[in-house]
Parts: C-alpha cells; structure tokens; sequence
C-alpha cells in the first residue's frame, strides 16, 4: 500500500483529499500543527470513510523540525497547508513568510526522502489577481506589484514561483516531481464541526443574513470534491509532472448569483440587495474587512481550464449544487451544537 503525506490536514481542502486517498487504497500521514487536532480531523474523516489507514504527525510551516522523518516512509507528498485570512494582516510577511518557507521546507525534505511526486496546492490568487478582465490561463502569472494584489494573493504566488524555482534548479538526475493544483473559490460540504474556515465563513454569513447587501464580487468556483479528486490525478497521471493546472469553472460567478442560488433553495435571510462599490470603497477607508474587499470589486476574469480539462481527464461538478450542499452541512453543524 503506498502511503501520501497529506500537509496542513484540519483545511477544508485537505480533509477532501485524505478521503479521496482512503477511497482509492492509500495510506495516508497527516500532519497537524498541533496534535491536539487528530480526534476532530478523524472524526471528520469518518464521516465518509474508513480511518484505520489514516494517521498523523506534527509538523510547522515554520519550523525544520519533522519535516524529514515525516516523509521517510511516503511515496508521495500533497503539500496543502498554507495561511489564508478573510481580513488583511497588518504585516503582510505573516501570510508570505510561512507560504513561502513552508512551501520550500516541504520541497527540500521531499527531495531528500526520494519522494516520488510532490503536488503542490496554489490558487488561482497566484494566476490572475492583477487583471481586472481578460481570460487567464496556467501560463499566466499575478503580477505580485500591482496595486489590485491583496497580501494573501502576494503569498500564493511568491510561494508558487519559489516551489518552481527549486524544481527548475535541481542539479542532479535524481530529481523530484511536482505538479500544482490552482483552485478558485473552493466550495462543498464542510465535514466535522469547524466553522473558522473562509469558504464557510462566507457562506454562514450569506445564510444568516449577516450580509446586508452583496458586493460585486466574482470567481471562478469548484467544488472541494473535485479538487480532492484533481489532486490525486495530478500525483499519479504521468503527463502531470511540471505543469499548473486550473482548479476551477471557466466563467466565474458573481457573488450575487451565488446569494440568488442559496435563496431559492430556502434560505430566506440572505438579503438581495447590491452594494454599490463606490459605497464599500468609502467604507474600506475605516474597516479592515471591507478595504481587503476593494481590490477585487469589479473583477471579471474568465479562466481557460483546458489543460486541467485535457490531461486529467476532468469534468466540473456544477458550482450551485456545491453551494447549496456547503449551506446544508453548515446548517447541519450549527444545528448540532
């Protein structure tokens, strides 16, 4: 039985791909930052498969400690782990330091272990951030100087760029695969009983109404269950190795859409009104959660999913339904507490 090393495995995406690994006959390491973690995230696993393949290790994106003797019986890695934040830091090194080093840090132990294929998860943050329209693709890159890049989509793409710049430099004939998965907006059932997520976040608030009006905002979306499934392709598909694949639908959808789909499935707090976004860049001037918002007002940028399409053999589940599913298992965990 071969066994993955799945990082950062308490994420909403991470929880995905461990089931998807169980599912099809892998072992599976998870490593959490602090073990007290294991019991929930297993907890969650059980809810969709059997756990007995499953175990787990301490790792930090910011620390050597473990990361070697974490691999050393693994043939495959998903590095998944990475900080992600709703709200703008104050230093915009608190997401850009531990992406990037904790990126690197994976890399160089996977290289030294002898792993066989490491798949990276990036985002589209590191594809398309800077443009305003357009269609983007995976040979497109988010131009980290412009003045629509957030801090968190700084971090992805620098983190991107460094992983390649290692896997472009190895200088030996024992070299190390990799492929990176760059998911939009990643939405799906929530598993377990977390609600601190981002992608959850967002669709709490829109459930409970906690959205006054709705800001013109638009990304490509997919469900988590297919980027769980794109990860697992990209590790064993042999075509995969040194390519960027785009984990999402090719048009994206305003957030609007989004708030009309989940009212007609019944939830009746979500307020339809559109925020101006003169209105909300006036706001960004004094609350922090809407000024990380300001960037993105206004964007429409088609992404060209074809090579993700082509190589991995990939047919998109509909974006609604996994919303409408997201809103039900959060509904389903505050219902349970």
């Amino acid at each position: 039985m071969q066994k993955v090393l799945v990082t950062g495995a308490s994420g909403f995406i991470a929880e995905h791909c461990i089931i998807e690994l169980l599912k099809n006959g892998y072992a599976v390491k998870g490593s959490l930052r602090s073990m007290h973690r294991e019991e929930e995230v297993r907890d969650a696993i059980k809810t969709e498969v059997e756990d007995a393949n499953l175990e787990f290790c301490k790792l930090d994106l910011l620390e050597d400690a473990g990361w070697e003797d974490a691999m050393w019986d693994c043939d495959f890695v998903m590095h998944v782990a990475s900080p992600f934040v709703i709200e703008d830091p104050k230093d915009e090194n608190d997401l850009i330091i531990p992406a990037k080093e904790g990126t690197l840090r994976a890399l160089k132990a996977a290289k030294k272990a002898g792993i066989k294929r490491i798949v990276v998860t990036s985002s589209v943050a590191a594809v398309n951030s800077h443009m305003m329209s357009g269609t983007s693709d995976h040979t497109t890159w988010t131009d980290i100087n412009s003045k629509y890049v957030t801090p968190y989509q700084k971090s992805k793409t620098i983190a991107e760029r460094a992983a390649w710049d290692f896997i472009n430099n190895q200088d030996d004939d024992n070299k190390l695969e990799m492929a990176v998965i760059n998911p939009g907006g990643v939405m799906g059932p929530q598993l377990g009983n977390d609600l601190d997520g981002a992608s959850t976040q967002i669709v709490t608030q829109l459930i409970t109404g906690q959205f006054p009006m709705i800001p013109a905002l638009s990304f490509p979306f997919i469900d988590v269950r297919d980027v769980a499934k794109l990860h697992l392709k990209a590790m064993v598909t042999p075509e995969a190795n040194g390519k960027r694949f785009i984990a999402a639908h090719t048009k994206p959808a305003w957030m609007y859409e989004v708030a009309e789909v989940l009212s007609k499935a019944g939830y009746d707090k979500i307020k339809l009104k559109k925020a101006p976004s003169f209105l909300l860049k006036l706001i960004g001037l004094f609350d922090k959660k809407t000024k990380s918002l300001v960037p993105m007002l206004d964007k429409y940028v088609p992404t060209d999913n074809s090579q993700t399409v082509d190589i991995l053999k990939w047919e998109p589940m509909p974006w609604d339904q996994a919303f409408i599913e997201h809103a039900k298992s959060v509904e389903a965990i505050k219902n349970k507490s």
